[in-house]
């Protein structure tokens, strides 16, 4: 099988993703986003992690809030952050989309916490968009589709 392959910013940190085909992928305005990415959202990829196959120096971060822990993985040399899990997906990776080594090949699927959107981004009319957390079920089909 082939695979999509990432890396974080300095190379140290390199992965494959067990797929003939680049993820559909997804961007959170939320400000939780904006304050990790610096920027106004992060664009990310649902995987099953079970698909992943990460090589290099990871460091793992655990932040839990009321209902649920999010353990991040960076590059242990440049702090590029790879992915994350989620208590509340278990079994799924969500990949940080710049990572990959296509990532000017993306289509960008949907759009989530567009409330929190900074208001010189557009999203096309044509692409699902929620102004806050997207029903379980519209997501998972705009999204894995």
């Amino acid at each position: 099988m082939m695979s999509i392959e990432g890396r974080c910013r300095c190379g140290a940190c390199r992965y494959k993703i067990a797929t003939e085909t680049l993820p559909r992928v997804y961007a959170c305005h939320c400000h939780i986003c904006q304050r990790w990415t610096g920027s106004a959202f992060s664009l990310q990829a649902l995987v099953a992690e079970s698909q992943l196959a990460v090589t290099g120096p990871i460091v793992v971060y655990a932040l839990t809030t009321e209902d649920r822990t999010s353990v991040q993985r960076f590059c242990g040399t440049c702090h590029t952050r790879i992915y994350n899990t989620n208590t509340r997906r278990p079994g799924i990776a969500v990949v940080r989309a710049g990572t990959l080594d296509r990532s000017e090949d993306l289509q960008c699927v949907a759009h989530i916490f567009t409330a929190y959107r900074q208001r010189w981004v557009s999203i096309p009319t044509d692409v699902p968009s929620w102004p806050e957390a997207a029903p379980a079920a519209d997501f998972v089909q705009a999204v894995m589709a």
